[in-house]
């Protein structure tokens, strides 16, 4: 494109967190036109780099944003490039790639494969076939499934929900956890009443700083672009949180099983997957995979891979310098969680105040804060403390 310099083409990033906001301040900064396909309390929406796309925030969301993308209202943002965030925007875009491509530039991919990773059951299945470890787990679609598994459970168990946005859009967190047998009845009752299916997994045991996470992009052929690992250090809360704490590391093996794990779906485009290391056994096990940015995009661009500005100038065809050697060390913080995290391993004995600080006694990086953009850290935080406020009054 010849004219790139004097007219960059506009982007839409649809839903996300952290990661649509590392999108929109990276391509920002190149000049480009961004637009937040989100809700209105999203923390992209409050960047100086992006501007919200003005729709009314309701319960089915993801209708709402299909209506309006595949409709006439959005010709005005026409040609811009489309880039998934969330599951919810990937699923968009992966059911509606003929009509959107029409109106929109997309990145490669290979729409199979991607809704197969956005269900769990699929991507293990995918990962049994071709070979890659996971823990144990079971199918389940209504009571009976339960009654039939029962003997050959074992605890702690995971109820997780087949497809994410299903669960998140309604429960807190990612799944449940369950300890014994009414455990499980009690989420799989609560998942099966709100018409979510799941499958249970195994937990697989250990500290969090045995999962790690492998990235790439995988061209037509399906060959790798480069190759991005990095560990967690602490989640919040611990054990079945969300990560808080992130470092990039060389981890070993994991880029051959993730790759035996892509290759064998088919992907195209963005990939990651994450992989908790067994302590029983020394396996990595496949934990879940995602074809598209992760709330960690900030971090793998201060090592030196930027996959904004990557999959952007890969869309456009234009010339870029191949990815070839990452920052080793280079951490992601988010304060609040960790230090919550810090305060529920140290009443468990596991951590104290000096290992923790000494923890922290690193150049950080943080998903939200930006000296050239306050903003949606200011704004997020002030959030958190109204809420903080609002259920201790209760």
């Amino acid at each position: 494109m010849k004219n790139f310099e004097k007219e960059k083409l506009p982007v839409i990033i649809i839903g996300g967190g952290a990661n649509a906001l590392s999108i929109a301040r990276s391509l920002g900064r190149m000049g480009v036109k961004i637009h937040a396909l989100n809700k209105i309390d999203a923390t992209v929406c409050s960047s100086r780099f992006a501007t919200r796309i003005p729709l009314v925030d309701g319960k089915d969301y993801q209708k709402t944003w299909e209506k309006f993308l595949l409709g006439s209202e959005s010709d005005v943002y026409c040609p811009s490039i489309l880039l998934a965030a969330s599951d919810v925007g990937l699923e968009i875009i992966a059911n509606h790639r003929s009509q959107l491509s029409r109106k929109f530039k997309l990145d490669e991919s290979n729409v199979e494969a991607q809704l197969s990773m956005l269900d769990k059951q699929k991507t293990y299945d995918i990962a049994v076939a071709a070979g890659v470890p996971t823990p144990k787990h079971w199918k389940i679609s209504d009571r009976q499934d339960l009654d039939a598994v029962r003997s050959s459970l074992v605890y702690p168990l995971l109820v997780k929900p087949k497809s994410s946005p299903a669960f998140t859009d309604r429960f807190k967190g990612k799944f449940f956890v369950a300890n014994d047998f009414q455990g499980v009845l009690e989420g799989g009752e609560i998942l099966l009443g709100a018409g979510v299916e799941f499958l249970l997994m195994e937990k697989i045991p250990g500290n969090d700083d045995l999962l790690c996470s492998y990235y790439t992009y995988l061209d037509q052929q399906g060959k790798p672009q480069f190759d991005f690992s990095k560990r967690i250090i602490r989640r919040n809360p611990p054990n079945m949180g969300l990560g808080c704490y992130h470092i990039t590391d060389n981890v070993p093996g994991i880029k051959e099983l993730a790759l035996k794990l892509f290759q064998a779906a088919g992907l195209r485009g963005l990939a990651n997957a994450e992989f908790k290391l067994d302590s029983r056994d020394g396996v990595l096990k496949l934990i879940e995979c995602n074809a598209r940015f992760t709330e960690a995009n900030g971090l793998v661009a201060k090592s030196g891979f930027d996959l904004s500005r990557f999959v952007y100038k890969r869309i456009l065809g234009l010339e870029q310098k191949p990815l070839v050697d990452f920052s080793v060390g280079e951490r992601l913080l988010y304060p609040a969680d960790d230090f919550r995290a810090f305060l529920a391993l140290r009443r468990e004995g596991e951590i104290t105040w000096r290992k923790w600080l000494q923890s922290l006694c690193h150049k950080q990086s943080f998903p939200l804060f930006s000296w050239s953009d306050p903003l949606p850290s200011l704004k997020a935080y002030w959030r958190r403390l109204k809420n903080w406020l609002s259920s201790s009054k209760k």
